[in-house]
């Protein structure tokens, strides 16, 4: 089960890993093409128009989870379904046609589809996070201020890649309850690991004093990173509130 586990685990981290790297990658290509083109405007309005990248990755998700969705649905209502009643076969059985539509939808929906959307939701946050930057002269006169946002999530990959470490060559899968639990860890570790990184970018990256938006109150590098790391233990403080509340983990059905 050990080994197994590991090559489901590294075959998952593949596509996100991917995903990341791919978004920031193509994030600051456009950047770097943009700043070469600009001639005039302000940097906010070059800022508004990068923030279109996330809507290709937004727009090829509608077509991936619609298409792929609808795709599944038909098979798995349709042939699926009638290969059970009228010829006896059992779920997802390898003698009906209809399971290999089925698992093609699937793979277009849930994997093409949903990578799409992550990318989309990615991209639109991190060129949302650079346009507020815009918004502060000291922020873009500062030479690695706007591209904090970014840092945030370069960051995150190389934290990622020494917590799944842990999952695939410290921690072993020999019963199944110990997958859960090990998944969980993966959680902790990495927002553990963040906590202290983000506050060594926010000091490294932000200038002293900033003003967003033309607002008089200052924001400092330590009120960045506290707004960061709310987010960062909030995420994790919902997650596992959440599946304490649905999981039949801890509530079992009676």
């Amino acid at each position: 089960m050990n080994e197994a586990f590991r090559v489901a685990f590294r075959a998952g981290a593949v596509m996100g890993f991917i995903l990341v790297g791919l978004a920031l990658l193509g994030l600051m290509i456009i950047i770097i093409i943009y700043k070469a083109m600009w001639n005039s405007g302000t940097m906010e309005l070059m800022y508004d128009g990068i923030a279109g990248y996330g809507l290709g990755g937004s727009s090829m998700a509608l077509f991936g989870r619609v298409g792929g969705g609808i795709y599944t649905k038909a098979a798995d209502v349709g042939a699926d379904l009638v290969g059970k009643v009228v010829e006896g076969l059992e779920e997802d059985s390898p003698k009906n046609p209809g399971v290999i539509a089925d698992n093609v939808g699937d793979n277009v929906g849930d994997i093409a589809g949903m990578g799409s959307d992550l990318f989309g939701s990615l991209a639109e946050s991190s060129c949302a996070a650079l346009v507020i930057g815009a918004s502060s002269a000291e922020l873009v006169a500062s030479p690695s201020g706007i591209l904090f946002p970014l840092m945030i999530s370069a960051s995150g990959i190389i934290i990622s890649i020494i917590t799944s470490f842990f999952a695939t060559n410290i921690m072993r899968v020999d019963k199944d309850y110990q997958i859960e639990r090990t998944l969980k860890w993966q959680l902790f570790i990495s927002t553990i690991l963040m906590t202290p990184t983000l506050y060594g970018l926010a000091v490294w990256m932000l200038p002293e004093n900033f003003v967003i938006g033309g607002i008089v109150t200052k924001t400092t590098p330590l009120y960045s990173w506290i707004s960061t790391i709310c987010g960062l233990w909030g995420g994790l403080i919902i997650g596992l509130s959440t599946e304490y509340f649905t999981s039949n983990t801890y509530r079992p059905v009676q």
